[in-house]
């Protein structure tokens, strides 16, 4: 019996998404801590001055502390915007502004500066669901960072941000789907 990808993708990201919305607040917290502590690391590890990172939501790892950090230390920040079409547009953002985008996930206000941009950046940090031993990345269904990461002339290093049990032996993977270089996670830093 053949079992279809997407049917246990579907299934892993429900257990995943309860997982993230039943964590206390005192365990979002900590590893809050931990998940600035570890980005700015291998920001400061890799010497990237230009990132990408995502604008984290409710149940995401909170990358909002890290992305203080980075503005107060000169790090230009670029932001995803999720376009109808399935790509990414890009903005700056003003440091202050936000909207709700697309699926409900917020976005910074800012000048959209189109989907190249992200060609020129030092290092892309990503959500995701999961992230397995190999650095198979399961998103959350909609393939917006498989595509760009999928069509990038150079691709720099590019780092998904999960919490530690999010770290699993494998994640089923489909054709489209495009492996990260590493993971961040509130006690480590992996590059596989």
């Amino acid at each position: 019996m053949v079992t279809d990808p997407s049917n246990i993708k579907r299934a892993l990201r429900a257990e995943l998404r309860e997982r993230r919305r039943t964590r206390t607040s005192v365990e979002r917290a900590s590893a809050t801590e931990g998940f600035t502590r570890n980005l700015q690391k291998l920001v400061t590890d890799t010497g990237a001055g230009f990132i990408s990172c995502y604008l984290s939501a409710t149940h995401e790892p909170n990358t909002r502390e890290f992305l203080n950090w980075a503005q107060a230390n000169g790090i230009r920040t670029l932001f995803p915007i999720a376009r109808e079409d399935g790509l990414l547009d890009w903005t700056h953002g003003d440091g202050e502004s936000e909207a709700e985008g697309l699926f409900g996930m917020p976005e910074p206000i800012g000048e959209i500066l189109g989907p190249m941009i992200i060609n020129d950046v030092d290092l892309i940090i990503i959500p995701a669901a999961a992230v397995d031993a190999s650095g198979v990345r399961l998103g959350w269904g909609r393939g917006y960072f498989d595509k760009t990461l999928g069509s990038m002339q150079k691709c720099p290093p590019v780092y998904a941000v999960i919490f530690d049990d999010e770290l699993l032996e494998t994640v089923p993977r489909e054709i489209h789907d495009q492996p990260v270089d590493g993971v961040v996670t509130p006690t480590q830093i992996i590059t596989f």
